[in-house]
């Protein structure tokens, strides 16, 4: 019953303390996830005394823009004691944690609905701001304590599991680039005793060990090519079908399933040239994230590709996808990709020919197989890690839907 329904304003208070003292240099903003995070503002020359503090256990939300973006960068402090944020942020507290729990609050305010609602009662400013009026008229269920704890704690238990997994996914990649460096940089390869150079005639390497070859990605592979996005882009996208990989999933040594887009027979159809297969891999081609480098999951596919991702298909007699991209996501590969210059800058594309014309070490046989055949096993794990967190996100989603279903005072919302 939507009559149990309380206003937040009855709950929280604002909080308006300044950084007059100095004392907190930790700057913090808050991101689309609803995170705090280092603030990328320039502060040189800014009088960070203005700047309002937020202590452990309270809230800071930014009002502008939410009607432009319809969201609401809202955050709750629990990984430091103290930070500060822009004069321009809202602070608050919950004046009772006996009455409503800040984690619940934080909670309710993660789900799609509180966004719609909030960017529903934005202000008719251009940037479409957020008043604290507005945002204290909102309303949602307030269980009793013990309820609520109890649905922190289900939750809790869902995302440190994501955590977990996060973290023991950057430490296989950690194990997967020293590996790398360890074999084809350092030549500590197993077996090893002496490794005798020979001259090269190519530009990038002036000597290789005996028995290796310098060679292009364009002799290594079967297809090298991107795709396009359907005509009427994401008004086209589907709710389920064919997979189509964006440059958003694609992510060095990681596929990221969050945002994959989804298309139908008659779309995927008009992209048959570009359909990706086992083992394929996945390099971004534009914008910021150009040279991203992945291998597909199978788990996504039946797919495609939109045209800011290459997909690059080694011969399957080569059988050396893991080493192709753990060479493209070296520090010197990179370089290379992206045109770094002295300056700093780099290229904001790389077209086919410049994936078809690069040139990367091609070590014996049996060496990189060897390699590819201990690739396989770390990358199935990362693989089913990365799956994993897809479900425990859906799961999620579902105990954050669940909220308005509780029951206040033995009534169902």
């Amino acid at each position: 019953m939507r009559s149990s329904y309380k206003q937040l304003g009855k709950y929280i208070k604002q909080v308006n303390i300044r950084n007059k003292d100095l004392s907190v240099s930790l700057l913090q903003g808050i991101n689309i996830n609803k995170e705090f995070m280092p603030s990328v503002a320039n502060i040189n020359g800014t009088d960070l005394s203005k700047y309002k503090v937020v202590s452990k256990n309270c809230f800071a939300y930014n009002p502008m823009h939410v009607g432009r973006d319809e969201m609401l960068p809202i955050s709750l402090l629990l990984s430091h004691d103290k930070v500060m944020v822009s004069p321009a942020y809202t602070v608050f507290a919950v004046i009772d944690e006996e009455e409503l729990l800040p984690e619940y609050l934080m909670m309710w305010c993660r789900r799609p609905e509180f966004d719609r609602n909030a960017w529903f009662t934005t202000d008719s400013s251009v940037r479409g701001g957020f008043s604290w009026d507005a945002f204290c008229e909102m309303q949602l269920p307030v269980p009793s304590i013990e309820k609520q704890r109890e649905i922190v704690s289900e939750y809790n238990v869902i995302l440190n599991r994501i955590q977990h997994n996060k973290q023991l996914n950057k430490k296989l990649d950690t194990t997967v680039q020293t590996i790398y460096k360890q074999w084809f940089e350092d030549l500590k390869f197993p077996d090893y005793e002496h490794v005798d150079f020979v001259d090269s005639s190519s530009t990038k390497f002036s000597a290789i060990p005996k028995g290796w070859d310098i060679i292009t990605l364009g002799m290594l592979c079967s297809k090298i090519g991107s795709g396009s996005t359907p005509r009427g882009g994401k008004s086209n996208y589907k709710e389920f079908g064919i997979s189509l990989v964006r440059s958003l999933n694609v992510f060095d040594y990681n596929f990221s399933f969050k945002n994959l887009a989804f298309i139908d027979e008659i779309q995927a159809k008009k992209l048959e040239n570009v359909q990706l297969e086992k083992n394929d891999i996945l390099i971004n081609i534009t914008g910021v994230s150009v040279a991203r480098c992945c291998v597909v999951p199978k788990d996504i596919l039946p797919a495609r590709v939109n045209q800011h991702v290459m997909i690059i298909r080694p011969k399957q007699e080569v059988e050396i996808p893991f080493y192709i991209v753990c060479s493209l996501c070296s520090s010197d590969s990179k370089a290379r990709l992206l045109g770094l210059s002295d300056g700093g800058s780099t290229r904001q594309a790389i077209t086919k020919s410049d994936i078809e014309d690069f040139e990367i070490l091609l070590p014996t046989e049996k060496l990189r197989k060897r390699f590819n055949k201990n690739m396989s096993c770390i990358f199935r794990f990362k693989n089913e890690l990365i799956v994993q967190n897809q479900y425990l996100n859906d799961l999620l989603e579902l105990l954050l839907a669940n909220i308005a279903s509780i029951k206040v005072n033995g009534l169902a919302l």
